[in-house]
């Protein structure tokens, strides 16, 4: 969508010094540095089920899907950020993708579900962000829609923007995310690699008493005589007894909910938090299938560990990209479309439960460790992981 590189856009707050934002630059340069170095799941033998990834293994192998980040880092306590996962590079509201939710459990906020749940159209950017920047994320994808060329006679947005809550690494209560952050993630937002850990959305963020942040996974799936891609991008801010392949590996760790406190979040913080999952599909799914492949996806949680904790918001937000599914405003009489009939979508409900594990394990490998608002979440110790995941039976 332009020049700007997808996952290297940081800005600070206005008026802070120049100096200042050179050394806000530098730090997070220097956190990508480190981030780079750790490896993800599959690095490590970790491979969920049985269709293969995609050639990035991320929701960007769903063709025309693009993924953008601002990650702030500043001074001592700002750790927050934005992620845009952008459907299509068209005008998304005079090209509406189908879409829908699945509320796993709906202790977040969510703005913008009702009207996909009524409609089954997506129209702006997905944007994920911290819990109190919401509202400014919805007002900057209003902006930034109604700036579009071709929609000069839009009155109305229905922007959808996620959350969850990073204010154990973040001072949340300052409002550091502005529309100018917002918009830079959007402008970011392009196909290839998508950076991963402690960036964008992810950047506050923690999971299962270690630092969390963003992750993404695909698959290549046979449906019928057809073959459709599947990606998935989690921001893991949720907590339980953390499963690896099969290893109980919060046991073996010794940081777990609901048991012995360890150095940093306690017991019970482990078992709460939230995530949000976006899917994309190149299936011609309508929205009631997408509606049910987003539920897989959130029951993809239960293979990593997650308690579903009363104060865990767990939300699952799919579209397809199918060009021929696409609604059109100006559209008024009735026209054929294809769709995968139901009896067709069981590999990909497969792909979207093992596509979410992957996630949320790349969500956690590729994190660092982050201090941030007095405050101190480690990332997950590798050598260890190896150690136990080396003792699985193949």
């Amino acid at each position: 969508m332009n020049d700007l590189p997808a996952c290297k856009v940081f800005r600070c707050k206005p008026g802070v010094a120049a100096a200042g934002a050179a050394l806000l630059l530098m730090i997070t340069l220097a956190s990508l540095g480190a981030q780079n170095a750790r490896p993800r799941a599959r690095d490590l033998g970790v491979a969920p089920g049985v269709f293969p990834p995609g050639p990035l293994n991320a929701i960007t192998d769903v063709a025309g899907v693009r993924v953008g980040h601002t990650t702030m880092i500043d001074g001592g306590r700002v750790r927050t950020g934005v992620t845009a996962v952008v459907p299509h590079g068209g005008n998304l509201f005079q090209e509406k993708v189908p879409g829908a939710v699945f509320v796993g459990n709906a202790f977040g906020k969510l703005a913008g579900s009702t009207q996909v749940d009524e409609l089954g159209t997506i129209e702006t950017p997905i944007l994920l962000t911290n819990t109190l920047s919401v509202g400014v994320a919805v007002a900057a994808a209003a902006s930034w829609t109604l700036a579009q060329p071709g929609n000069e006679a839009v009155r109305s947005v229905n922007a959808l923007v996620g959350e969850t809550n990073d204010g154990g690494l973040n001072d949340i209560r300052g409002e550091h995310v502005l529309r100018e952050h917002v918009l830079a993630a959007i402008a970011a937002a392009r196909e290839g690699p998508v950076e991963e850990g402690s960036v964008g959305a992810g950047t506050g963020t923690q999971a299962f008493g270690w630092k969390g942040g963003i992750g993404t996974s695909s698959r290549i799936v046979p449906a019928g005589d057809a073959r459709y891609t599947l990606g998935v991008l989690v921001q893991s801010n949720f907590g339980g007894v953390l499963t690896i392949d099969g290893v109980p590996m919060g046991k073996l760790l010794g940081r777990h909910a609901f048991g012995p406190s360890a150095p940093g979040p306690t017991s019970t913080d482990q078992a709460d938090g939230s995530c949000m999952i976006v899917v994309a599909t190149d299936a011609p799914l309508d929205a009631r299938d997408l509606k049910r492949l987003a539920a897989r996806a959130v029951f993809g949680l239960a293979r990593t560990g997650s308690s579903f904790s009363h104060g865990s918001g767990d939300y699952a937000i799919a579209f397809s990209t199918a060009a021929d599914l696409r609604h059109r405003p100006s559209d008024r009489a009735p026209a054929a479309r294809t769709t995968l009939p139901s009896e067709g979508v069981s590999p990909l409900f497969q792909a979207a439960l093992e596509a979410t594990e992957e996630a949320v394990y790349n969500s956690l490998f590729r994190a660092t460790t982050m201090t941030g608002n007095g405050r101190t979440v480690e990332a997950i110790p590798l050598d260890a992981v190896r150690g136990f995941l080396a003792t699985r039976p193949r």
